[in-house]
Parts: structure tokens; C-alpha cells; sequence
């Protein structure tokens, strides 16, 4: 059985309804709201119908959304998502930790306090997100293929993309589906539940944090425990997310989520390992690499824009070329003399 990572198309739409309801709350990047997922789908078509390449004097925060397709039935698996630069039309938020040290003379003690300060730093830095795998489907690598064919996406395009990334991953739930931070910081202000919230964020977006969100540091001593203790955690269905992202060169820096506490990855977009070590080649052969040099196993993409397509594949270097299998090519819809760009899987 081959999947293939392909751009998403308006008729997406249903796949993505079906699979954001399986989310189970949390998920800002794939509400289960059909008018959102279709406004999401038309920002997408209009980000790949857009040849301009990128301008650092007028970024743009365009969105590019791509489904896990299984080749054989055209069924859509997952889908991941790929923002360019963050903040340029509202605000980009996130919580940053930061420690206030003070002395006292007379008594003779240092206090350090862990603060949450609400910051804008990482506007301007593009978005790898919204990364869902159907439940059958999270065996295989699948997961993986979707992850990285989101670099190999970047490298592609490096033009339109911001010098640094992020990632954020989803925190704390509790079995009621609410968050524990949320309701410690701002929950207090909002007068409304988690769940009600992010629904909120993910139809409109988070202008009303905004206006409603106080401006002042937050001290951590201060809040309850299950509130504290939920920071810069992971949802335990992320942790692995969380060992590719590091495994990519991410790590975190302090930047958590301002709905569950859970932690934003960053990393220097050039230093991103499937960004980074990704090779441009022309297909040479199409045939099974055996026998032509060492077969490495690979993901390999072609197309741009609207065309991109990605996939494993077994191939072998072939001088500036490679050999290229033919169920790989197949998927790509590449032949001999067409370009690809690969990355040892």
C-alpha cells in the first residue's frame, strides 16, 4: 500500500470534517466546523494559486494545507499544515516563562519567581501545524511522512518562509476535555470554558484575547496546582510529535500556548534537519535502485506549488542524479530527465 502527501483541494472538505472530529478538542488548526474547514481549504487554494515568490520587505501570511492521500484508493488518511509567517494579519500570542530574582538585605533571601509574560516574539516565524493522522492509520512511519514532508515542503519554497519556526503542541486535556491552565489563568478573565474558548479561537481567532487578556505577568507561585504543573507539558498523545520535532533541531525555549500551557517548539528554519540536509536531483533511471549504488531509503518530493507531491522511496545516487523506484515515481508522477528533492528518511 503507497500514500502520497499532496496539496489539498476544495474537495477535501469532507475528509477533513470527518477526521476533525476525531481530534477531541484542543486542535485550533482542524476545528470540526464545516464553514471554518472551508475558509481554511479557500486561503490554502488561493496560497498555492499565488506563483509570486517570497518578499522579506512584505511578508505574507499565507496558509498551505496538505492531505495524506492512500494512492490505490484516493482516500485521505491525515493532513498537516504549513503557515508562512504568523502575525501578520492579527497578533501572534504565547505565554513566555521568565524567572524575577530579588534580594533582601535584612532578611538575608534571594526570591526567585517564575513568571508567564504574554508576549508577541514570535510573530514573523512561518508555522508547521495541524498535524492529524487517522486513528487506522498510526502505524508505518505514516505519521512521519506527514511530519517532514512539511520541510521538504519549505525547502521547496524556501523563499516564502520566515528564519525561524515553530511548533505547537497541544497541552494538557483532562478527561472532561477541559484544561487545567486554562482555567487557572484564563479561564479567571474570559467567563467562559476551555472548550469554548478554543472553538472560539479556531472559528474567529484570537483578537479577543487581545481585548480581554491582562497584561500583566502572571506569577506561577500564585496559581493552582494542577494549573502550574500542566506548563510547557505536552498532551501525552504529542510526545512523540515532541522527539521528531527535537529530532528535527526544535527545541523549547520557554513559549507556551495561551489556551492549554502546552509547549511551542522553535528552531532556526536553516537548521531544521529535513530542511537543511534536503537535495535537489534529477531522476536518472526509474527501476528498482538494486545494483546501482547503495539504496538509501528516503522521502522524496516533486511538483511546486499545487503539484507538490511527497513519498518514501528506495533510491540510489546516480552521479548529480538518482535512481528512483517505480512505485515512488508512480506516486510522484516523475519520469527520467523530471527534478525531485529528497532527504534520507
Amino acid at each position: 500500500m503507497t500514500h502520497r502527501i499532496r496539496a489539498a483541494t476544495p474537495a477535501d472538505l469532507q475528509h477533513l470534517y470527518e477526521m476533525a472530529k476525531l481530534t477531541g478538542g484542543g486542535f485550533t488548526n482542524l476545528p470540526p466546523d464545516r464553514k471554518s474547514l472551508t475558509a481554511k481549504l479557500e486561503r490554502s487554494a488561493a496560497a498555492y494559486a499565488d506563483t509570486r515568490e517570497g518578499d522579506p520587505d512584505h511578508p505574507r501570511d499565507e496558509l498551505f494545507v496538505l492531505v495524506l492521500e492512500d494512492v490505490a484508493t484516493g482516500e485521505v488518511r491525515g493532513t498537516a499544515q504549513v503557515f508562512t509567517r504568523v502575525g501578520q494579519q492579527w497578533p501572534f500570542y504565547s505565554y513566555r516563562m521568565a524567572t524575577l530574582t530579588q534580594h533582601s538585605k535584612e532578611l538575608n533571601r534571594t526570591f526567585r519567581a517564575e513568571m508567564l509574560n504574554l508576549v508577541t516574539d514570535l510573530e514573523g516565524s512561518s508555522e508547521v501545524g495541524g498535524l492529524f493522522l487517522h486513528p487506522s492509520e498510526r502505524a508505518g512511519g505514516l505519521g512521519l511522512l506527514l511530519a517532514r514532508s512539511r520541510y521538504l515542503f519549505i525547502a521547496m519554497h524556501r523563499r516564502r518562509f520566515g528564519d525561524k519556526i515553530l511548533a505547537e503542541l497541544r497541552g494538557i486535556i483532562d478527561e472532561r476535555g477541559g484544561s487545567p491552565f486554562w482555567d487557572g489563568v484564563a479561564g479567571r478573565f474570559f467567563g467562559m470554558s476551555f472548550q469554548e474558548a478554543d472553538y472560539f479561537n479556531a472559528i474567529n481567532g484570537n483578537q479577543f484575547i487581545a481585548d480581554l487578556m491582562p497584561k500583566h505577568p502572571v506569577y506561577v507561585a500564585m496559581l493552582p496546582e494542577s494549573a502550574r504543573t500542566a506548563i510547557g507539558l505536552p498532551h501525552p498523545t504529542g510526545r512523540a510529535a515532541m522527539r521528531m520535532l527535537e529530532e528535527e533541531g526544535f527545541a523549547y525555549e520557554g513559549y507556551v500556548d495561551i489556551f492549554d500551557g502546552g509547549p511551542t517548539m522553535t528552531a532556526r528554519t536553516d537548521r531544521v534537519r529535513s530542511i537543511c540536509e534536503a537535495q535537489e536531483a534529477k531522476v536518472t533511471h526509474v527501476r528498482a535502485p538494486e545494483g546501482s549504488g547503495p539504496v538509501v531509503k528516503s522521502l522524496v518530493a516533486a511538483g511546486k506549488l499545487a503539484d507538490y507531491r511527497c513519498t518514501f522511496a528506495e533510491l540510489a545516487l546516480d552521479g548529480d542524479g538518482v535512481v528512483l523506484d517505480p512505485i515512488a515515481a508512480a506516486a510522484l508522477d516523475v519520469g527520467v530527465g523530471d527534478t525531485v528533492w529528497h532527504v534520507r528518511r
